[in-house]
């Protein structure tokens, strides 16, 4: 998040245009949660559907596959010189504009009946998906005071586990039922109204003050910025190897047959996960920091030596549920604590770092696949797991300590 002189101090006694410090505002960070779901839900909603858009455009369903990586390229490529561009905007201004072209965007896709030109409108979807997503956490922290700030973010990316759990299968279910196409509209008509509340409730507040210099570069040299941003990519590196290929897995494991079920585990463990850590994270950002790593470990763990027992693939899965559903909770808030005013900076990195991790964890885990097979997943996630806990361990100081900056104990 940006910082200037109207933004609370670290101090938790600090309040700012009288909020009141006992509590939260509910209905602008519901709005904020909001837009993460649709966002969330936008980028993976097209692999529900891959048969009947090949089918309208006229490409084969691995051409069609390419509108998800297109919207992942969109927003990793932009999230950073984007967020540097527009770092003096008021926030309420940038997050209206955003969450507009992101309307656009899906509008053209369902229209399109054209493959380079719906290809285009997803590009451009992830360009301002990205531009939202390194917005949003900290205008989280910014509508908080200090001492529930990450309960703030909690509330705000909520969508995320929501979007997975409930979403993608009620898009999946209304495109299979009236057609891709009203399946984005929906998307559409859900920003609009997505507009008018955030126009009536979200407060504004003012950007950054530019001072010269590269914004990235300098949150690159604040302490705890780069071990942050280290485990983001490498965790959800792991995490998406396994999630991209889950269906390849299961199949091999002669579950195939479960894999609705199986998601939907995995949907509600990240549900209950995000509510923990909006709870604790004031107070325990470390140890569920390194819960979570422990959690996805024992998980693949699991997977790797007894997934011949189904019983065992659903604790599992229940365990890696729990371990990743507050991941962008924990990492938002640790990549807000520990770049302070360079924060925005911090934030955009983190999403083009976790939007490169997504493609990679695809690209790699097709390699895997091939090359050794799906047997491979679950001890990938641990050999990438054993240094995402190494750096956590370490950075006690910076990045990932005991102790939040103005939070109560």
């Amino acid at each position: 998040m940006a910082t200037t002189k109207t933004q609370p101090s670290v101090g938790p006694r600090t309040r700012t245009h009288g909020q009141d410090d006992r509590k939260l505002p509910l209905s602008a960070l519901l709005a904020l949660a909001t837009a993460v779901f649709v966002t969330s839900l936008t980028e993976t909603l097209p692999a529900g559907l891959l048969p009947a858009m090949s089918a309208d455009l006229h490409v084969g369903e691995s051409a069609a596959g390419q509108t998800v990586t297109v919207y992942a390229i969109g927003t990793a490529l932009t999230a950073i010189p984007l967020t540097a561009a527009t770092a003096a905007w008021r926030r309420k201004r940038l997050l209206l504009t955003a969450m507009a072209g992101f309307a656009a965007a899906n509008t053209v896709t369902a229209l399109s009946a054209n493959y380079p030109l719906t290809m285009a409108a997803r590009f451009v979807a992830g360009v301002a998906a990205g531009l939202a997503w390194a917005l949003l956490a900290g205008y989280a922290r910014r509508l908080a005071p200090v001492h529930l700030q990450g309960k703030a973010i909690a509330i705000a990316m909520s969508g995320i586990p929501v979007a997975l759990a409930l979403g993608v299968p009620a898009g999946t279910f209304l495109g299979k039922a009236t057609g891709w196409q009203v399946a984005f509209l929906a998307m559409t008509a859900l920003t609009v109204a997505l507009l008018a509340w955030i126009t009536a409730v979200v407060p504004d507040h003012p950007g950054q003050r530019q001072d010269g210099g590269t914004p990235m570069l300098r949150a690159l040299r604040v302490p705890g910025v780069t071990p942050v941003l280290f485990v983001t990519l490498v965790f959800v590196l792991a995490h998406t190897i396994l999630y991209t290929f889950i269906a390849t897995y299961l199949d091999r494991i002669g579950m195939g047959g479960s894999t609705d079920l199986v998601l939907l585990v995995f949907g509600g463990a990240s549900l209950l996960s995000i509510w923990i850590v909006g709870a604790q994270i004031n107070r325990r950002l470390r140890a569920l920091t390194i819960a979570g790593t422990l959690l996805i470990a024992v998980a693949a763990a699991v997977l790797a030596v007894l997934s011949t027992s189904p019983a065992m693939v659903y604790v599992a899965v229940t365990l890696w549920g729990l371990g990743w559903g507050g991941a962008p909770t924990i990492l938002q808030t640790a990549a807000g604590d520990a770049g302070g005013e360079q924060a925005d900076a911090a934030q955009a990195m983190l999403v083009t770092l976790w939007n490169v991790a997504m493609a990679g964890g695809g690209v790699l885990g097709g390699v895997l696949l091939g090359l050794v097979g799906a047997a491979a997943f679950p001890w990938s996630v641990l050999a990438l797991l054993a240094p995402v806990l190494i750096v956590v361990l370490a950075a006690r100081r910076h990045g990932f300590p005991a102790r939040r900056p103005g939070s109560r104990s």
